[in-house]
């Protein structure tokens, strides 16, 4: 199985202003990141909107992947669903397409127990045989997984391998390392700001939104946290801090893509209702590349 680890591009779906998938603006936009040293890439993600595509849309997007990737670093896909049904047919489809990691969301929407999670999370692992990352992010999904639910599959389930959390939650990642030490077992922030801080606890590394807009920067957190130079990776994790400031504007999402396009990565909208920023956001979102990240455009 793929290990669990890195920095994982979190890549944005391009999209054409139509809404439509920009499959050759998508396929730069994966040999950017590999080109900038991530250790995997991820599609079909929160920031890649998952959620505003049908699965005939899903699949070609995992298929974009693989056959671009050629095995040069492993791809993450995102396949949760609301349903388990729905959910083990896409890890299923996932699998067979050849993705290496398969992201499972928690089921959204309706209030869900840990033993409805338990049993959600236990069924997928049984219909497939890749490595599953779940995926905390109860301010989207309204459910969070608990450390003790955490502990329970992975002890249980081979391919329960690691655990994405978006939470924002510090006190949360730490509860699941601790819950999971000595484990083959990986986790990850899905916060960009808490990275490195993971690292340092124990954890192996971060899903990354912020890669879409500074890739070498994101990269360079790990790897000079491999190097044990701490004020190195301190300085890089710092740094992402002043675009991070620009997400309160609106959906992080929206403003990610449209600083991604600002940089001269024409990955194109969100696609609708999803996008609209106002000229206030545009404007800060531009001022922010031109002071801090001027160096990185068209990179």
């Amino acid at each position: 199985m793929a290990e669990i680890k890195g920095i994982i591009a979190a890549i944005q779906t391009s999209m054409y202003e139509d809404g439509s998938i920009h499959e050759e603006e998508l396929r730069k936009q994966i040999n950017r990141q590999i080109a900038s040293g991530v250790d995997a890439v991820f599609c079909l993600g929160t920031n890649g909107e998952f959620y505003i595509m049908d699965k005939e849309e899903k699949i070609r997007v995992m298929e974009i992947f693989v056959d671009e990737v050629k095995g040069r670093v492993p791809v993450y896909a995102g396949t949760g669903c609301v349903s388990t049904k729905e959910t083990i047919e896409l890890s299923q489809k996932a699998q067979e397409i050849g993705v290496d990691v398969l992201s499972v969301i928690t089921p959204y929407f309706a209030a869900i127990s840990q033993d409805e999670l338990y049993y959600h999370y236990a069924a997928v692992a049984e219909s497939v045989s890749l490595p599953i990352v779940m995926y905390n992010i109860p301010a989207r999904t309204g459910a969070s997984l608990a450390s003790a639910t955490v502990k329970r599959l992975a002890e249980k389930y081979e391919n329960i391998a690691g655990i994405k959390d978006s939470s924002g939650n510090f006190n949360n990642i730490l509860q699941y390392i601790q819950a999971t030490e000595g484990m083959d077992f990986s986790v990850l922030s899905g916060n960009d700001a808490l990275i490195l801080w993971t690292l340092m606890a124990g954890g192996k590394g971060g899903i990354t939104a912020i890669a879409n807009i500074l890739p070498t920067v994101m990269v360079s957190i790990y790897q000079r946290f491999l190097e044990e130079d701490l004020e190195g990776a301190k300085k890089a994790q710092n740094s992402i801090a002043h675009i991070r400031d620009c997400f309160k504007y609106g959906n992080p999402n929206s403003i990610v893509k449209y600083a991604t396009n600002a940089i001269g990565q024409p990955v194109g909208p969100c696609r609708k209702p999803f996008g609209i920023l106002s000229e206030e956001a545009k404007t800060a979102i531009q001022n922010t590349i031109d002071t801090y990240y001027a160096e990185y455009k068209n990179k």
